[in-house]
């Protein structure tokens, strides 16, 4: 597994990270087989968040009572937790209380004294960027939290919590795959007025802006079609997309699964790609499988995804 320093950090890091979003009805033996099927495959970055499972923290709680972690092997291993998200309220909240209660809330359910990367999960409208500086600041110096981020937000949410915020923002989790990239697809086709890819929904350009700020971009549903309604790998209404994949998969001797995560970190944004699942299997592929693809089949791969190249 590649690895490199994130921007802004010291943090060495694997391009694949292992999702625990969906490990809440999973027995302890099936959360140590993927947690150990990640670690084969050179991958300790794991990510949580305080929603996660049928009740908070229960995902991060799992996580901690079927691995039983020595003090050794969590400092081994990268934890990434996220708040922000109100249970099945219907809004958001990024005040200096919550933000401090949900963390210890994830401290005690991993069972860990540290976070090493803290993301706000949703962009709060009614963000006190200044509370949000305070509960960083006490965070990062009481040793609570190492590292900080951000998810789902645009560059100038990023600009607006900047103003107070002193701690680098140093990631932004934004969902990407290869039929579900208009972070990528709208700078192809800039200023093309007659075409739906060229409209700007992101915010303004969110990946150049973060290449250029050093923020690392980590890409979550790497194999969802579009939102939450399923993969496109083996759907036939991705047939010309699927072809590809499989003759690419085929001709480097890797899992399809690890064909379209390698389109993903063949960008030289340096994404990681936050892999949700719960199959030991898959993992596996993909982590031993991410291939160098050429320019020529990048752009094979997005053509094929029903995208236009100008």
């Amino acid at each position: 597994m590649k690895t490199y320093i994130l921007p802004q950090t010291d943090v060495v890091a694997p391009r694949v990270i292992s999702g625990q979003m969906r490990i809440a009805d999973k027995s302890n033996e099936a959360i140590r087989a993927l947690y150990d099927a990640a670690r084969a495959g050179g991958v300790n970055y794991f990510d949580h968040a305080d929603i996660y499972g049928n009740d908070w923290h229960q995902c991060e709680r799992k996580f901690a009572d079927a691995l039983q972690l020595s003090s050794l092997e969590r400092d081994e291993i990268i934890l990434q937790t996220k708040c922000g998200i109100i249970r099945g309220e219907g809004y958001y909240d990024l005040s200096y209380d919550h933000i401090m209660k949900q963390v210890d809330g994830s401290l005690e359910a991993l069972g860990t004294d540290y976070i090493d990367f803290l993301l706000l999960h949703r962009p709060d409208a009614l963000v006190e960027p200044e509370e949000v500086a305070r509960a960083f600041d006490d965070l990062h110096r009481s040793g609570k939290v190492r590292h900080f981020g951000v998810s789902n937000h645009t560059p100038r949410q990023i600009d607006v919590l900047k103003t107070a915020v002193k701690q680098p923002l140093a990631i932004n989790q934004l969902q990407l795959s290869l039929t579900n990239c208009p972070i990528v697809a709208q700078g192809i086709a800039s200023n093309m007025a007659r075409e739906s890819q060229s409209v700007v929904i992101d915010g303004g350009g969110v990946l150049d802006y973060c290449r250029a700020n050093q923020i690392t971009v980590q890409a979550w549903s790497p194999f969802q079609a579009r939102f939450f309604d399923g993969t496109f790998l083996g759907n036939p209404q991705f047939a010309p997309l699927n072809k590809v994949i499989a003759r690419l998969a085929k001709s480097y001797g890797v899992a399809e699964e690890a064909i379209v995560a390698s389109w993903i970190t063949r960008h030289p944004a340096k994404m990681q790609v936050v892999l949700g699942t719960t199959t030991p299997d898959r993992l596996r592929a993909v982590a031993d499988g991410t291939v160098e693809l050429t320019r020529k089949e990048w752009y094979e791969l997005f053509r094929a995804a029903d995208h236009i190249v100008p």
